[in-house]
């Protein structure tokens, strides 16, 4: 194998094999359940754009195996009603309610029927229920366990119904819950008051969220979307990891029982940017999550913990550019995200070559120069170099129709082995909760007819 580790910089050895680094990592650490306990609490986590490709860049990124890697159980199909390859919205209606839309839909079926989702029965039946994201937390994956809309660009109809269907809110979005009069995106409501009269603790940067007390919690840490895991430490906001442990900690106070929603949303925006440091950075950020919910789960015994991309987002590649090869140990020193760099040049991008050695410790050839000064996006052409410096090739700035691994930890785990099509995701959560879903979704979509 011509791989070269900084071992040292690792800080330990690694064990190098044709299918992967460390393998003699505990596989039994985190393996999927038989038993056919009652499941209490689902602590579902999607990171939103994550392919096997990604999985199998993080690994050598992190160079050793990841948490998910020992959750693995089986893969998920992601097609929409309309297409081969989904958009968010529908992707997440299928996860959330077990039924097919068309591209851009929320909870809606292609016929305007309001789909009920996994969150929605999962409350009906007296279980707390919460939603954390990086994006707003109106975006398409949040909104569609929580709202109904014909268009996922609604977001200032998503808010709304938000606060009636969630006990916790963390994410950014903080636009679309005010009136227009304070800057916001509502044409008349106030919904942070509105919250606050419902029984909601109101937080807005890292330091109110880490003391917040009370049963109902909602933090928005950003006005449009919260910060990339890369440029996190220039702001106040919380990271993934620490909303997730507020968030557990919110809702296991309900006897009841939870469900709660986790999204590492910008995964999916690092791979439309083509921005390799950014995904992986921010798939360490998703990992630190999980292992939270794995560590609530492991200790509490009746949780339920599911991982699964939504889809594959830029046709990521562990490899390219005609080497038998892959670099990811480069994207290790990169520290801002392309977009950050790019707001950090001159107008004539005379600092060009300083800015990417600021934050990338790269030295521009002049042939990449003149590439970047070339292209009219500045920062996905600064994107593009340092993929192609780390092997990490890209097909397509939107997303494919791949299948993607799906992880599972805890009681009834093991019902998820194997190839499923994302509509089963939720009707096996309420099978092992016990919670009555699915009857009300009852909807033949053409997709399911063709496919």
């Amino acid at each position: 194998m011509k791989k070269k580790l900084a071992i040292a910089a690792l800080g330990g050895a690694l064990v190098l094999s044709g299918l992967g680094i460390n393998t003699a990592f505990n596989t039994a650490e985190a393996k999927s359940d038989h038993s056919e306990r009652k499941v209490e609490n689902v602590i579902f986590m999607i990171p939103d754009g994550y392919s096997a490709a990604y999985a199998t860049n993080y690994r050598w990124y992190k160079g050793e195996s990841t948490t998910m890697d020992s959750m693995l159980v089986g893969m998920s199909r992601t097609y929409s009603n309309n297409s081969e390859v989904t958009d968010s919205a529908a992707a997440g209606t299928a996860m959330a309610t077990g039924t097919k839309t068309n591209n851009g839909m929320i909870s809606t079926a292609p016929d305007g029927k309001q789909l009920k989702t996994i969150m929605e029965a999962a409350k009906e039946e007296g279980k707390a229920t919460g939603l954390v994201a990086t994006a707003t937390i109106t975006h398409a994956t949040p909104a569609v366990f929580s709202s109904h809309v014909a268009a996922r660009a609604n977001e200032g109809d998503i808010a709304p119904q938000q606060i009636e269907n969630a006990d916790v809110l963390l994410g950014g979005g903080k636009q679309y819950f005010l009136p227009e009069a304070q800057g916001g995106k509502q044409k008349e409501r106030n919904l942070l008051a509105e919250a606050k009269e419902k029984g909601f603790t109101y937080v807005e940067d890292r330091d109110q969220l880490m003391s917040a007390k009370g049963d109902k919690l909602i933090g928005l840490f950003a006005n449009d979307a919260m910060a990339p895991e890369l440029d996190r430490e220039e702001t106040n906001q919380p990271s993934l990891e620490e909303m997730t442990v507020k968030a557990i900690d919110t809702l296991e106070k309900d006897k009841d029982g939870f469900f709660l929603m986790v999204e590492g949303s910008q995964i999916d925006w690092a791979g439309h940017a083509h921005d390799a440091a950014w995904a992986m950075k921010d798939a360490a950020a998703f990992e630190k999550a999980v292992q939270k919910a794995l560590d609530f789960a492991k200790k509490d015994g009746n949780t339920l913990v599911v991982v699964v991309g939504d889809h594959d987002t830029g046709g990521m590649s562990v490899g390219g550019y005609g080497v038998y090869d892959a670099k990811t140990e480069v994207l290790r020193d990169v520290t801002a995200t392309g977009n950050y760099m790019a707001s950090k040049l001159n107008a004539d991008k005379s600092n060009l070559k300083e800015v990417v050695k600021t934050y990338t410790s790269l030295d521009l050839t002049d042939a990449e120069i003149n590439k970047i000064n070339a292209e009219k996006n500045t920062a996905n052409a600064i994107n593009d170099v340092i993929s192609e410096r780390a092997l990490v090739g890209w097909t397509t700035p939107q997303h494919t129709g791949v299948d993607v691994p799906l992880y599972a930890f805890g009681p009834q785990s093991d019902e998820f082995r194997g190839l499923h099509n994302n509509t089963d995701i939720p009707n096996i959560m309420a099978e092992a909760m016990n919670v009555p879903f699915g009857e009300e979704n009852k909807h033949q979509d053409a997709a399911d007819r063709k496919h």
